[in-house]
């Protein structure tokens, strides 16, 4: 089979979401061949996960995107916690979840607590912008499509729609299996408040005792591991006014962009994230972030720039970072500043005349022979350029050995 024609979900609870989505749109079942479509060819967006619904922004045949919503019935906290006590009864279940994985016996033991896990057709509720009143419409299915493909990716993904985050679902677990352990509270059993983890009180971890020495430390527990994949921001609260079009996605954007970023820095990736950059730099790495995707033409829309140039910055970006943009606009003359470099110079020449079997010729950083440029940065990399219609354009990783930067090319 193809990948054109593959069936959307490829695990069983994927598959399940897909059918509740068929089941509802039997009424009108042609819109779905449609949003499959919709969904095979990018035009929808950023899909933004939150406590019981979905957002995302998908393109039609207007020029601006229609504003996409899919809602899902919650589960009270008096459901949750039937639903934390049928997985809690199974060391394994948990585990299974931690390891992307949804077993068939944990959708079974939440069953025979009262509750389906899975959302029927009637807890689905599509909402779209557009004036078709089919439910759901080809935009509403288009994103239900990719929610099942977030469902076979994570889980979580699924207990999110229902409610409660995986932090907050592993945290209710924990509780359950520490009041196990301890045996029955009666101050438990009369709190019906939704289970959170107690933590460890500071003041008892790190007060001195009365004797002047320091007290020994409890049990404190481990930092939790980084997560495998950034999370999702929170829907906003509410819309923005109607007359600041485009408004809501480019929050949804921003929110997107700063939990990537938050996400790198935390797995000890881009420590140096441009946090203190202009705001140049900080379009150019934005636009390198949407390359390829919807977003970038709405960017450069957006910031004014010709899409052309804002590629030209996303791929100085890409290339070099920071160091990287600065090659791509700024000049500079190596030998003036360090008299030394004459012959680091002298050795790119060498190298690019080997390339491009024509004479090297230097203009401050720049060394160019024929189609083919070489830039030396002031961190002492050089960066390959290859001519193209518009103008030079950033061809390659930039490297300290000028014949390897061209090897990139």
């Amino acid at each position: 089979m193809t990948a054109a024609r593959r069936r959307p979900a490829h695990t069983w609870w994927g598959r399940a979401w897909v059918e509740a989505l068929e089941q509802r749109a039997q009424l009108d079942p042609n819109r779905l061949p449609r949003g499959r479509t919709y969904a095979r060819q990018g035009a929808v967006g950023e899909l933004t996960f939150a406590s019981g619904e979905v957002r995302a922004p998908v393109r039609g045949r207007r020029s601006w995107p229609y504003d996409t919503r899919i809602r899902v019935r919650r589960f009270t906290d008096e459901e949750w916690d039937r639903v934390l006590g049928a997985i809690s009864a199974q060391l394994g279940h948990a585990a299974a979840l931690l390891d992307g994985e949804l077993p068939p016996e944990v959708a079974a033991d939440v069953q025979a607590f009262g509750l389906d896990l899975l959302p029927g057709s009637g807890e689905l509720g599509p909402r779209c912008s557009c004036p078709d009143d089919a439910d759901p419409c080809k935009h509403s299915a288009a994103v239900c499509y990719l929610i099942a493909d977030a469902l076979d990716a994570d889980p979580f993904v699924l207990l999110l729609l229902r409610g409660r985050s995986r932090e907050e679902v592993l945290s209710g677990l924990r509780s359950r299996r520490r009041s196990r352990d301890a045996g029955p509270d009666p101050a438990d059993a009369a709190t019906s408040q939704r289970s959170q983890d107690p933590g460890v009180d500071a003041r008892a971890a790190l007060s001195p005792s009365h004797s002047g020495a320091a007290s020994p430390l409890p049990d404190l527990p481990l930092p939790p591991l980084p997560p495998q994949r950034p999370g999702h921001p929170a829907a906003l609260p509410a819309d923005p006014p109607p007359r600041y079009l485009g408004l809501r996605e480019d929050l949804a954007s921003l929110a997107a962009d700063a939990v990537h970023r938050a996400w790198r820095l935390v797995l000890g990736l881009d420590l140096d994230t441009g946090l203190d950059a202009d705001s140049h730099a900080d379009l150019a790495r934005r636009a390198e972030a949407s390359l390829g995707t919807p977003g970038f033409a709405r960017l450069a829309e957006a910031s004014g720039v010709g899409g052309q140039e804002l590629a030209r910055l996303a791929l100085g970006w890409r290339y070099g970072g920071p160091a990287g943009l600065e090659v791509l606009g700024v000049g500079w003359d190596p030998d003036w500043v360090e008299p030394a470099l004459a012959e680091t110079l002298e050795s790119a020449r060498v190298a690019l005349r080997a390339v491009a079997a024509t004479t090297a010729r230097r203009t401050r950083n720049r060394l160019t022979a024929g189609r083919v440029q070489l830039r030396f940065g002031r961190d002492r990399r050089w960066y390959p350029y290859l001519r193209s219609e518009y103008g030079w354009e950033p061809a390659g990783p930039a490297a300290f050995d000028p014949a390897e930067a061209l090897h990139q090319l």
